[in-house]
This record gives structure tokens, C-alpha cells and sequence, in this order.
């Protein structure tokens, strides 16, 4: 079995899973790309559900905003990058709104998988996207210590790089106001300069970011 047929059959049991009582799915995941950059959100909400992929509403407008920036238009981004998560369904609404936290089980579950694919893939960067994601890679009190830098890490006993970005959302102001907006721009050049990132826009025609 090809390494792309082992992650279209891991792909298949994902989407089957039905390990946590209170998620509500369905499984949402990106394509089977094969890829050296992982992107790893929180969980989906509502509306990635019934549009089958992550980042399909108003944070993944400005999330791939950003990755323009930077040599990458969406459908590229989406079909040359690893889309993961923490957790892979709609955890639900919180009883005063707002969605709801997974809880350190439904982690757990989804970990396995998110492993699973780190053997696959052996990603050489890393991005993780919003404070839950991060801090299942890097322990932190404040984005200020953790953004716009990149981190060494180990996965599977390899080496890989580790750029976090804050998340998009619209309801958060850290990524447009100061030092939260100069820590999203160098976190930017980072990825933009990483050679997992190179390979991927070598042959792309979007303009990138000065260095």
C-alpha cells in the first residue's frame, strides 16, 4: 500500500469514528495530501460540518488571508497542506453561547488519530492554529510567549518545526492590535521562509511577501 492509499484508508476510519458521545459530527477533515506542512486547528464549528472542510466560514477567510500573504491561495493551501485538529467534530454550544471546549478525553481520542498521522506524513512543519491547538505542543501562559517564533520539536523521535498562529476569529482583536499584530506578521515570515513552505510555492504564481 502506497502512502497515499494508507492516508486515504486512515481518512476512511476517521470519518467513521464515534468514540465521543458529545461531539456532534460529522468528522470534518482536510484533503489527503500528501504534505511535509501539517496545519492543525481546534475543532470545527457549526458550518464545517455541512460544508465538509475546515476553516469554511469567517476565520478561514482571514486564515487564508494570511497564507496569501505569503505565496499560498486557498485552494492551494488546501489541496498541498495537511489539514488536522485537536478535535475533528463540532463539540457543541455552550449553555450562555459560544462553542464548547473539548474536554481533555476527547482530546485524548482524537490524538491517536492526529499520531497516526504524524507516522504517516512525518510533517516537518507544524502549525498550529489558536491557544487549544498550541498548548498541545508548547506549555505557555500568554500567545506574546509562544507567537512569532519557531520552536524545535520532536515527533515520533524526528525533528520538526513548529510555527503557531493565533486564531483568526473574528470575535478575538489579538491579531489586530499591537504586539499581537507584529507577532502574526513574523510569525508569517517564518513559515514563509521555512523550506517545507519553499517546495510548496516554487511553482506558483502568486506573488509572495518581500523579505
Amino acid at each position: 500500500m502506497s502512502t497515499l492509499q494508507a492516508l486515504q484508508h486512515h481518512q476512511q476510519q476517521l470519518r467513521a469514528c464515534q468514540r465521543c458521545p458529545q461531539m456532534i459530527g460529522p468528522v470534518v477533515t482536510g484533503q489527503p495530501a500528501l504534505s511535509a506542512v501539517m496545519l492543525i486547528g481546534q475543532a470545527p464549528g457549526d458550518r464545517e460540518g455541512p460544508a465538509g472542510h475546515p476553516f469554511a466560514w469567517t476565520a478561514g477567510k482571514t486564515l487564508f488571508k494570511w497564507f496569501q500573504q505569503i505565496g499560498m491561495d486557498e485552494a492551494q493551501f488546501r489541496s498541498q497542506v495537511y489539514m488536522a485538529a485537536v478535535c475533528r467534530c463540532f463539540p457543541g454550544k455552550k449553555p450562555k453561547g459560544g462553542d464548547r471546549v473539548p474536554n481533555k478525553q476527547e482530546i485524548t481520542h482524537c490524538a491517536d488519530w492526529m499520531r497516526s498521522e504524524f507516522e504517516l506524513l512525518q510533517p516537518r512543519l507544524l502549525i498550529p492554529v489558536g491557544k487549544l491547538a498550541i498548548e498541545q505542543f508548547c506549555h505557555f501562559n500568554r500567545l506574546t510567549e509562544v507567537i512569532g517564533q519557531c520552536h524545535s520539536i520532536d515527533l515520533n523521535d524526528s525533528p520538526a518545526d513548529l510555527i503557531p498562529l493565533p486564531h483568526p476569529s473574528g470575535a478575538s482583536t489579538w491579531h489586530r492590535t499591537e504586539p499581537g499584530k507584529q507577532l502574526l506578521n513574523d510569525a508569517l515570515e517564518l513559515i514563509h521562509r521555512h523550506s517545507a513552505w519553499q517546495q510548496l510555492i516554487d511553482n506558483h504564481s502568486i506573488p509572495t511577501r518581500p523579505r
